[in-house]
């Protein structure tokens, strides 16, 4: 969720997720309260996602609109001397490297080292005096240029969102060389028009391309902001993912706290007793992500009003059901509560009669909730007919894993007390065996049964949501008292950002 594997596209996109500064938004005297999800990033996870910068950077080279650049100057002897470059495209873009920096309590730098780029357009130019006519000219030209660029990116908070600001931006240029339609013009024009135009274009390209970069910025922040949203929105279900607190820039790392709400048709709990600390959290993977109970527990209420919390069994998993074992007890069983009906023609619905209360421990996740069990038959041409039901309190413990891009939940403690046992089958109601059988086969195989088909769900959902492009690497989930960790390493998918800039620039 913030979110078991969100949060990740570029220098830019993550960093400008995860901080912002305070200036615009007013949080209480004590912010941690609130807080329901915490994302903490490192600085190697911040080195790894700075080999993207090069990608932003050429686009903003690529989309900036340049104008036309015009200027004139009066020279003795020749008179007033008239220029203008028009149609500036740019070409042959290349970027020797990019170093990033976290400075603590303060703003992320970002420096791009020797930016090359070739600019080519149409220059026109005239002069008149006392020994000329007006004469005007245009040739083809040609800009070789190399330049530093240093960006200090300043976050800002906006109603409780992320608004970056990369207006801080300096260009400094070791190179800026025009050449006139292959340098067939006469050196001294050349070298006129290169001292006219070199201080205009300097300024014109660091305004443009400096726009640009901002405008990238702007637009990756929404990207990601409406990717994040989307994540953590299954229809009806809503995690609120706005700031809860001030971010924390440290050297090590960068960290920011959201509220972790969740609304369910515009209805939600409060949070103010979160037990979350930044002792909690280490340095030693690249990424973090800190859940709260109460926005476990507040998903999990969601889920159960919004009847998400059903399952049906048939055919082949219905077969493995009842006959996990070969005995004299599991055959009379089956005969009783199926009465010779083949599996495809029967069904069993499980599903929760209560919100399921949940608990965060260092053995797991402890999952107590009301379940009832419903077998039906299906003959052919008639009404199904109810043949089991059965209600029964159950409590389990269950582990968390990611592996292979998928969900693993795996119990490994559980305990069931049936409350309600009627069965349409005489003597089934009263037979104690039935009924050890049934508890039996609810704990060994229904329980694992009921959980895989949750993981695999929750793993169909993150994925519909794109988690499974990112490389996710070593991931480990970690549950304590009141709250759960998933740290992980990652490396990064660089053709989702071309395919971002493809579609969107």
């Amino acid at each position: 969720m913030c979110w078991a594997g969100r949060i990740m596209l570029g220098t830019f996109s993550i960093l400008l997720v995860l901080v912002h500064t305070a200036a615009a938004c007013e949080f209480g005297p004590f912010p941690y309260r609130a807080t329901g999800i915490v994302c903490r990033m490192t600085k190697p996870a911040a080195l790894l996602l700075n080999r993207e910068t090069a990608q932003v950077i050429q686009a903003a080279f690529r989309n900036a609109k340049f104008p036309n650049i015009t200027g004139e100057r009066s020279m003795r002897l020749l008179g007033r001397v008239a220029y203008g470059l028009s149609n500036i495209q740019v070409n042959d873009l290349s970027i020797e490297g990019s170093e990033v920096e976290l400075k603590e309590d303060d703003a992320i730098y970002i420096s791009i080292k020797n930016v090359t780029a070739l600019f080519k357009g149409t220059l026109t130019y005239g002069y008149a005096g006392a020994w000329f006519l007006q004469l005007f000219h245009s040739v083809d030209f040609e800009i070789e240029s190399s330049i530093d660029l240093q960006l200090n990116i300043d976050l800002m908070c906006q109603k409780e969102q992320v608004a970056p600001d990369a207006s801080d931006c300096y260009l400094t240029f070791h190179k800026l060389t025009l050449h006139l339609q292959g340098d067939k013009e006469p050196g001294w024009l050349k070298q006129l028009f290169t001292d006219f135009i070199s201080f205009t274009l300097k300024l014109v390209l660091k305004r443009e391309v400096c726009k640009e970069i901002n405008a990238v910025a702007q637009t990756l922040t929404n990207f990601i902001l409406d990717v994040a949203a989307d994540f953590v929105r299954d229809k009806d279900i809503i995690v609120d993912i706005s700031l809860a607190s001030d971010p924390v820039i440290k050297a090590n790392y960068i960290e920011s706290h959201h509220k972790g709400l969740v609304l369910y048709k515009n209805s939600s709990s409060m949070l103010s007793d979160s037990v979350f600390s930044p002792s909690l959290l280490t340095e030693s993977r690249m990424l973090y992500f800190w859940l709260s109970e109460h926005s476990l527990s507040s998903l999990a209420a969601a889920a159960f009003l919004d009847g998400k919390l059903v399952l049906n069994l048939r055919g082949e998993k219905l077969q493995e059901l009842f006959e996990m074992e070969d005995t004299e007890v599991q055959r009379k069983a089956v005969q009783m509560i199926f009465q010779g009906t083949s599996y495809n023609d029967s069904v069993a619905k499980v599903w929760s009669l209560s919100q399921p209360q949940i608990s965060l421990q260092p053995e797991g996740t402890v999952v107590k909730c009301s379940v009832a069990l419903e077998v039906s038959i299906l003959p052919t041409g008639e009404e199904p007919l109810v043949t089991l039901y059965m209600e029964k309190e159950i409590t389990v413990t269950i582990q968390a894993t990611y592996a292979e891009k998928k969900l693993i939940l795996q119990p490994v403690d559980s305990s069931v007390e049936i409350k309600v046992f009627k069965c349409t089958a005489d003597p089934c109601g009263e037979d104690p065996s039935i009924q050890s059988f049934l508890q039996n086969i609810i704990l060994v195989a229904g329980i694992p049964e009921v959980t895989s088909s949750i993981g695999s769900a929750l793993t169909s959902l993150m994925n519909s949501k794109r988690l499974d492009l990112f490389d996710i690497i070593n991931p480990e989930i970690i549950t304590q008292k009141g709250y759960v960790i998933a740290q992980l390493d990652f490396g990064f998918p660089s053709h989702l950002l071309l395919n971002f800039f493809d579609k969107s620039l």
